[in-house]
């Protein structure tokens, strides 16, 4: 979607969807053991970052504004668990909770104003501060992302160069 031009309300929803679509990419061309690597010290993975864009949008449009509990949400209270892998986590299950719950987002932003206020643990915000909020949330997801899987490939490469592929003769 192009948006150089857009109005204001057209040009927050096709910024926030570039970045969606970024969060979406960093489980392409991995499988689901690299999308579990964990190359830092946090519970940063690709696959966790995902989960984590997921809880992001379910806390802000599905709970702050749709005005569903968290807890109906069946989200954790901690911003560190929304990272964390279970046994049944794929990549393919995971994308596609992220994209539901996008799609879902995009349904319930289109019913409000962007001037209609929200309850923040730090006062009221509007749609547009939510928006806002959101595209530098994933786009900064999106950036470590892009470095993990940088990192993974790069294992990859390094692991198929030094396993033997050699074919020298004596």
């Amino acid at each position: 979607m192009k948006v150089y031009l857009a109005d204001e309300r057209a040009l927050l929803e096709g910024l926030l969807d570039a970045q969606r679509a970024e969060i979406a990419k960093l489980l392409d061309n991995i499988d689901d053991a690299e999308a579990q690597l964990r190359l830092v010290p946090s519970l940063t993975t690709p696959l966790g970052l995902v989960k984590h864009a997921t809880f992001v949008e379910k806390v802000w449009f599905h709970s702050r504004v749709a005005g569903v509990s968290r807890g109906q949400l069946g989200l954790p209270d901690a911003i560190d668990d929304s990272f964390t892998i279970e046994p049944e986590d794929t990549i393919e299950g995971v994308r596609q909770a992220f994209l539901d719950a996008c799609d879902h987002s995009r349904a319930v932003a289109a019913a409000h104003d962007l001037d209609e206020q929200f309850p923040w643990h730090q006062g009221p915000v509007n749609l547009r501060f939510i928006y806002g909020h959101m595209i530098a949330e994933l786009a900064r997801h999106a950036g470590h992302g892009d470095i993990l899987t940088e990192q993974i490939r790069a294992r990859r490469a390094a692991s198929l160069t030094n396993s033997g592929t050699s074919t020298t003769k004596e």
